[in-house]
């Protein structure tokens, strides 16, 4: 069963550490998620997740499994983690980003969401109903709930109509999922989420439904779409101040490591995205000491490692320029190496942040991180 303990609290802020239990293993909080969109994290195995990176918990993208492999074969697999051998939690979105994504080719109607395959083109329906069979049959130990995820900007009265549409698919998505039976032989959670784009009074109202149907957990949704950062951590720390303490908060699709961090301290839980892995394809590298991008000229004849004190052991054993050379010829080794980098970057980073909430000085190593993983190297 899902369980959340919450073992530290920060006195200077809103960050604890804890612990979420699942079915497939427990997590440990606060935590990144690597995103896993078709079933994999982009150019890292799954064995390398596990003893360099160190991951607790993937996501996999509900809309792109459905239309690859399909929801058929994931069943005859016995589930996601049989398809793709990762025998820990598993997290789906669902789809409702790609309601956000694909707004060319989708149309919203009080029933679901109609819209267009990217890859052929194919006419498909999802529903908050199907949003929870869909996830079922994938086999997720976390199931979201189904939303629209408002662009920014956006205009208020469009805001409140796409939460309020939110709250109503949220109703459906609890009463199906709770006539439903988990798959697979252990426990799914439904996790609803949180909108209200920039607006206080929608995000307080969003919270405050959210919070009344009392699930395990809950999400915030539809911030990191391209608004300044001051106004999402100021959403997320209203949002933070409404909903359960006893239960793990999730901010969807934040971000860089400042914002991590922050968030951290506003009492954020869980965290997704996919920054580590895309930036590092461009040879971006996160560093406890800030940002290097390997593809400048000053790393060309750079022989120390990539990073020599930090958590990836690969990025101790090649230099920058041997990296830069790879980013820049485009092989496929090269941006193997810079996301493990990275992604080893983000788990260590959040795995600092619980040590320093138990030892009782988050807030003054958090000031001081925030400063340095910003700076350019």
């Amino acid at each position: 069963m899902f369980q959340f303990t919450i073992h530290h609290t920060d006195t200077q802020s809103n960050a604890r550490a804890g612990l979420i239990e699942t079915g497939h293993g427990a997590i440990e909080t606060p935590i990144f998620m690597p995103v896993g969109t078709l079933g994999s994290v982009k150019g890292v195995s799954q064995r390398d997740l596990e003893q360099e990176v160190r991951a607790q918990i993937i996501l996999g993208n509900t809309y792109h499994l459905y239309l690859r492999p399909g929801i058929e074969v994931l069943q005859k697999a016995g589930g996601l983690h049989r398809f793709n051998a990762w025998p820990h939690p598993i997290l789906t979105d669902s789809g409702g980003y790609q309601v956000y994504s694909l707004s060319n080719t989708r149309k919203i109607t009080e029933e679901g969401v109609t819209f267009r395959s990217h890859i052929d083109g194919s006419k498909h329906f999802f529903s908050p109903e199907s949003a929870m069979d869909i996830q079922r049959a994938i086999g997720a130990d976390i199931i979201m709930a189904f939303d629209e995820c408002t662009p920014y900007p956006c205009d208020y009265q469009y805001a409140r109509n796409s939460m309020e549409l939110t709250h109503r698919w949220l109703k459906r998505c609890c009463q199906h999922f709770d006539q439903t039976e988990p798959w697979y032989g252990f426990a799914q959670t439904l996790f609803p989420i949180v909108q209200g784009s920039v607006y206080k009074d929608l995000r307080i109202a969003s919270a405050e439904t959210i919070a009344s149907y009392e699930r395990e957990a809950n999400a915030i949704g539809g911030l990191s779409v391209g608004e300044p950062a001051p106004e999402m951590y100021e959403m997320t720390e209203l949002v933070c101040g409404i909903l359960p303490r006893d239960k793990p908060r999730y901010l969807m699709g934040v971000g860089t490591p400042e914002n991590i961090l922050e968030c951290i301290a506003l009492g954020i839980d869980m965290f997704d995205c996919v920054l580590p892995t895309r930036n590092a394809r461009h040879g971006l590298l996160y560093t406890a000491k800030g940002i290097i991008n390997i593809k400048n000229l000053k790393w060309k004849e750079d022989f120390s490692p990539i990073d020599e004190d930090g958590p990836c052991l690969t990025s101790r054993y090649y230099s920058k320029a041997y990296l830069r050379h790879l980013i820049h010829c485009k092989e496929l080794l090269g941006m193997q190496i810079a996301s493990l980098h990275n992604l080893s970057f983000y788990l260590w980073l959040v795995g600092e942040a619980r040590r320093h909430i138990r030892e009782g000085d988050f807030l003054s190593w958090k000031n001081q991180m925030v400063t340095e993983v910003q700076r350019r190297l």
